[in-house]
This record gives structure tokens, sequence and C-alpha cells, in this order.
């Protein structure tokens, strides 16, 4: 009689924890899937990119199709401003004075810091969520996906159930942040 008490008590409480992790999650399943039902999305990012020796800072307006391929245009700074590229799964190509010139997205070892608006969007759209946790106006997502074989992961800040910001890191360091505003799904 203990041996069929114990197990029970075991199986409950397996089952419990199983539930909370789950509750956990849902804020992330539920940015997912509200991704993937729209025909896409579309946002103002400002990028940061902190390299060490150097940080560079740039924003552009963002417009992602239902696949996930973004299309963007630089709006600053003012000498890079009205450079137009598209990046998507096969990589990137930028617009410039109607000359189109294709990219990969690491560049010297390091992710393309043009690349951090599709990254955000790949991985909310791709990638193993880890975890979720509720703030105060909002939460935050932990989610995993893979980089040109390396490990990637963002921490995502969700605000009114849009994304609000993202950090990028990449080979265990963070590389990228971009601060989102006016993300619309379409």
């Amino acid at each position: 009689m203990r041996v069929k008490l114990a197990a029970v008590i075991c199986i409950l409480c397996l089952l419990c924890g199983c539930g909370s992790r789950s509750d956990s999650l849902k804020n992330g399943m539920n940015l997912r899937r509200q991704l993937l039902e729209s025909s896409g999305c579309s946002f103002h990012g400002t990028v940061t990119a902190d390299y060490g020796e150097k940080i560079y800072v740039f924003e552009m307006d963002c417009k992602a199709d239902r696949e996930g391929s973004l299309q963007f245009t630089v709006t600053s700074p003012d000498t890079i401003a009205g450079i137009t590229g598209k990046v998507d799964r096969e990589g990137g190509a930028i617009t410039f004075d109607d000359k189109v010139l294709a990219f990969q997205t690491l560049a010297d070892g390091q992710v393309t810091p043009v690349t951090a608006p599709w990254l955000l969007i790949k991985t909310l759209r791709s990638g193993y969520i880890r975890d979720s946790v509720d703030t105060d106006d909002g939460f935050e997502v932990s989610i995993d996906d893979s980089y040109q074989d390396d490990a990637l992961r963002l921490n995502i800040t969700v605000k009114n159930g849009v994304p609000a910001s993202g950090e990028i890191f990449w080979q265990g360091r963070r590389v990228l942040t971009i601060a989102v505003e006016d993300f619309v799904y379409l």
C-alpha cells in the first residue's frame, strides 16, 4: 500500500512540475503563434553592434513576410540612410545607388549587424523556447537557435504582446542588441 501511495505522490509531483513549465512557456508560444498566423510584420529597429573594440549603432525600418524574409531600409545615421536590402535563409543583399551587393550573414567571423532584425524574426518563428518569465509590463522569453552551426540565443523583452527589444548572444557573448518600436502584425 505504501508503494502505491508513494508512486501516486511521485506522479502528481511530476505532473505539477510539467504544468508550471508549460505555463511559463505559454507566453512565448502565443507570441510565435501570432507571428506565424499573420502575413508578416513591420517595425522600426535600432541595432547596436558591440564587437569589443568598436560599437556601431544604426536604425532601420523593417518588414518581414509570411516566410520570414526581411526587407529593410536604413534610416540612420545619415551617411548610410536610404540603403535598402533583404535578408533570408540564403543570405542577404544590399541595394545602394541602384547596385545590388550580395553579402554573407557572417563577416570576419562576426554576425553582421544588419542581420539583427532578421535573426529576431527567424528565432521567434522557429527557435527552441527555453524559458519565459513574467515582468511588470509583459514578459521576457529566452530562445535558442543555431546560426552557421554555432549556438545562438536571443533574450527578447515583450510588452503589450509584441517584441520591444532583444539581445543576441553568439558564441557565448552578446554581440547585438535591437530596440523595437512600432511593431505591427500584417
